[in-house]
């Protein structure tokens, strides 16, 4: 983990420092027309390009691989094992957010899917009326007041905004797995989510259409703003899903 966390801080770096290169001058104005939302263009356009390399070789043959071996009861339960672990990150998103009643939800629900769910295997908090309610320290960002920033393309773990990729750095220290001690369970947890997550966006790589790294962009973009804005959004890109999509990937 201690790598992890390194190569995130190496990562949110590398914008501000070629930001500083330039002497004031925003990345993105080598563009005739800038985005406002996105001024390092440039440099998010090539690590989109890497990002896209190691897709292509790496991570997208495995998320194949992993759907085509995997039982979906199975893989049903992989998902719900993970999302159940970041129930923990909400819980504490939303004590620092003074949300009480999400604090008190949360528990409930990471408590119920963790002992009746079998370790969060069986998510049995939804059907019971106890539905996830994620909050990250991105959103706990914006509660008090921080500015979402540019937009960043982050090696790896894809599209963010400065303040999410900031809250993503956080969340990293915040983990169940990270405060454990075993590196094997570290590793195997990160892998495992990285696969998952991945397989689960198999299905958006069919809508994507026209300029790719724009259309992430924006549904990334939209994504965020239903997520903190609780589902309200100019934008529409619902067939994404419920505003999580991007947030784990």
């Amino acid at each position: 983990m201690v790598f992890l966390r390194l190569f995130m801080a190496i990562a949110m770096a590398l914008p501000l420092s070629c930001w500083a290169q330039q002497e004031g001058e925003p990345v993105g104005l080598l563009y005739d027309e800038v985005n406002p939302d996105d001024p390092w263009e440039p440099l998010n356009r090539k690590i989109f390009a890497f990002n896209e390399a190691a897709d292509a070789y790496v991570l997208r043959p495995i998320a194949r691989g992993y759907r085509h071996v995997t039982p979906d009861p199975v893989e049903n339960g992989v998902s719900n094992f993970i999302s159940n672990i970041y129930e923990f990150n909400t819980i504490l998103n939303s004590i620092l957010q003074g949300r009480v009643d999400n604090t008190i939800h949360s528990l409930g629900r990471f408590l119920i899917n963790s002992t009746i769910g079998l370790a969060g295997f069986l998510d049995v908090a939804t059907p019971m009326g106890v539905a996830r309610r994620p909050a990250d320290f991105g959103q706990t960002l914006a509660v008090w007041g921080f500015d979402s920033g540019p937009f960043l393309m982050v090696p790896i773990a894809g599209p963010r905004t400065l303040r999410s990729g900031t809250g993503l750095a956080v969340d990293s220290f915040a983990t169940i797995p990270s405060l454990q001690k075993e590196t094997l369970y570290n590793w195997t947890f990160l892998g495992a989510e990285a696969i998952d997550t991945r397989a689960q966006l198999l299905r958006a790589d069919e809508l994507i259409s026209g300029d790719k790294y724009i259309f992430l962009r924006q549904a990334y973009l939209s994504q965020r703003e239903f997520f903190l804005n609780d589902g309200v959004v100019e934008d529409d890109f619902s067939d994404f899903g419920d505003g999580e999509g991007f947030e784990d990937f």
